[in-house]
């Protein structure tokens, strides 16, 4: 019977704030009128496979030139919103400001867009960071969003299914050819979570796509362990304006 009193204590003390601006909002963990205009949200039609807006309206699925003369090893995959703008400040507040609170909103807006690649008994995968990295920042970012997208959609999760035993460099400035290079088998699936994998849908989860050079190596570790389908979900896309 205390609950909603000392709730409303809470909000006086600690009123809720824009994520980005630091604005009063009316729900934790959202986005103020002005920055959620400003934020870059997927909207209208995109590639199936990797989530690049496209132009016009379609009621098939469609696909972008580069997923048509080159498909991903992934099914399906979806992006909340692009890279840029709001969209990247909120990705780099996540990954290096120590925003964690910034993963619980972003699992509902990606929740929205994976609703569609859900299947039976699908487990929520993140791609995981170097040993090295990970001690570095502390935590993994893609982590906190697979955890966050899988209590959203109510999906089983696995934080460390996947391993980078070989530290690779930082993939910024490099070209989509020498990112798929840099992390030639990189990525593989922790020997004793293999079983957890074999014949199940998998819901790959990041921050930021790219080329997808770091989703194939995960999706390919992800096969060879025996999923049954994989299909990816990220943050933001790095996408060219439509």
């Amino acid at each position: 019977m205390f609950a909603p009193a000392l709730q409303t204590m809470l909000r006086i003390v600690y009123p809720a704030r824009c994520l980005l601006c630091g604005g009063l909002v009316e729900s934790d963990f959202g986005l103020c009128g002005p920055c959620w205009r400003d934020t870059p949200f997927t909207s209208g039609l995109a590639c199936a496979t990797c989530g690049t807006p496209l132009p016009g309206s379609s009621e098939e699925e469609e696909f972008c030139d580069a997923c048509l003369t080159t498909p991903p090893p992934w099914q399906r995959g979806v992006a909340a919103m692009l890279y840029r703008d709001n969209g990247r400040k909120l990705v780099l507040m996540l990954k290096h400001g120590d925003r964690h609170d910034i993963a619980g909103a972003a699992a509902v807006w990606m929740a929205r867009k994976a609703r569609a690649l859900l299947r039976p008994e699908m487990i929520a995968v993140p791609v995981p960071l170097h040993l090295r990295r990970h001690l570095r920042r502390r935590f993994n970012q893609s982590a906190l969003l697979a955890r966050g997208l899988a209590r959203e959609l109510d999906l089983d999760w696995c934080p460390d299914a996947l391993q980078r035993p070989r530290h690779t460099p930082a993939l910024d400035g490099k070209t989509r050819e020498e990112r798929f290079v840099t992390l030639d088998d990189a990525i593989r699936v922790t020997p004793k979570w293999q079983p957890l994998l074999r014949d199940r849908p998998v819901l790959l989860v990041d921050d930021v796509m790219t080329s997808g050079a770091t989703l194939s190596m995960a999706t390919e570790a992800c096969v060879a362990a025996g999923a049954s389908e994989v299909c990816v979900c990220v943050l933001a896309r790095v996408a060219k304006d439509t």
